[in-house]
């Protein structure tokens, strides 16, 4: 049996190893509950800007991640790393436990300039095969997007068609995370932008679930101290739900963990798979200087915050399947001599 996933586009299988890498990073019941710690250029400023330090070196970065996955792994359905710092790392320290999904980031921190917008690069020596080869579950890319910027928004979309397709040669799910950004002349926190913010994050999920993804991270698709009516919020979460062509989860963007628990019970509700959240979550842990405190905080407070949040996942949210047409039990059919082939 062959799962249509695009429409007017060349039908693909939803095949074993996608599948197989799409239940490490879910729960069993087929929910994504998981946190981001692949931050690398953020999580060091956030740093230097705690401890009044510019010099944080690669071992003080390594051992923030190594405190982030060991206190919070064990209650999420998978983490997100990166290369750098983190994915590594954290299976040889030995905190990343078996039984939790493992995405790895692949683009470089950052984006390069261009005169029309931002371009996202990938990270100079590293690769899918890569990400393949040390036991990812899955691969993940962030890219800068405004549909209506059409000359790099080509661009963008064929970097992600291009990782997209290493991920089908890999057999291997593919995670996208696009975010919205201001050009010049435009603020984030004005009223014109915020306006506009529904309508760019819809439009940007149709674009790049067009492509052959399987997993959309989506932004938030409004300002939620912006627009306060809970059902305009559920019917904008309600239209990117119809726009992505693949499961979906909402992204926190380091808002406050108050508003990215209700985005996330609103989202889900919705029609999203769950969550994907990072400093929304463990944010505050950088405020304590001293590595006790860090580690009580996070294995505390922010170990119930996770806990709160997959229980909402739990009862709203739509399995990953579900949105493919599929059920648990028959997600695609095996042929006899099915290794001959594969």
């Amino acid at each position: 049996m062959e799962v249509s996933r695009r429409e007017g586009c060349e039908m693909t299988k939803l095949s074993v190893g996608k599948i197989r890498g799409l239940q490490q990073i879910s729960t069993p019941e087929g929910v994504f509950t998981m946190c981001a710690m692949d931050h690398r250029g953020s999580l060091k400023a956030m740093i230097e800007k705690e401890q009044l330090d510019d010099n944080v070196d690669y071992q003080e970065l390594v051992e923030h991640k190594l405190e982030l996955c060991s206190t919070l792994a064990p209650h999420v359905s998978a983490v997100l790393l990166d290369p750098n710092y983190g994915a590594a790392q954290c299976i040889t320290g030995g905190v990343l436990p078996g039984y939790t999904g493992l995405l790895i980031s692949i683009e470089a921190t950052g984006y390069e300039s261009d005169p029309q917008g931002r371009i996202t690069t990938l990270l100079d020596g590293w690769s899918v095969e890569k990400i393949k080869r040390m036991g990812g579950s899955a691969v993940k890319i962030l890219v800068y997007y405004r549909p209506d910027l059409a000359e790099v928004a080509s661009k963008q979309l064929k970097t992600i068609q291009m990782v997209a397709k290493d991920c089908l040669q890999y057999d291997i799910p593919f995670l996208v995370e696009p975010k919205t950004y201001a050009t010049e002349g435009e603020d984030t926190k004005s009223s014109h932008f915020s306006t506009r913010k529904p309508s760019l994050v819809i439009e940007t999920a149709r674009q790049v679930t067009s492509l052959p993804i399987d997993v959309l991270k989506a932004e938030f698709p409004a300002d939620i101290e912006y627009e306060t009516n809970r059902e305009k919020l559920l019917q904008f979460c309600q239209q990117l739900n119809e726009a992505s062509q693949v499961p979906w989860v909402i992204l926190s963007a380091g808002v406050d963990y108050e508003t990215f628990r209700e985005e996330v019970k609103i989202a889900c509700r919705a029609g999203a798979s769950g969550f994907l959240g990072g400093r929304a979550i463990w944010q505050e842990a950088i405020h304590f200087a001293d590595k006790k405190e860090r580690v009580k905080f996070l294995s505390t407070t922010v170990a119930d915050r996770l806990k709160e949040l997959a229980e909402i996942a739990a009862k709203y949210a739509v399995p990953w399947y579900r949105k493919f047409g599929i059920e648990a039990n028959n997600l695609t059919v095996i042929q006899e001599n099915w290794y001959r082939s594969y």
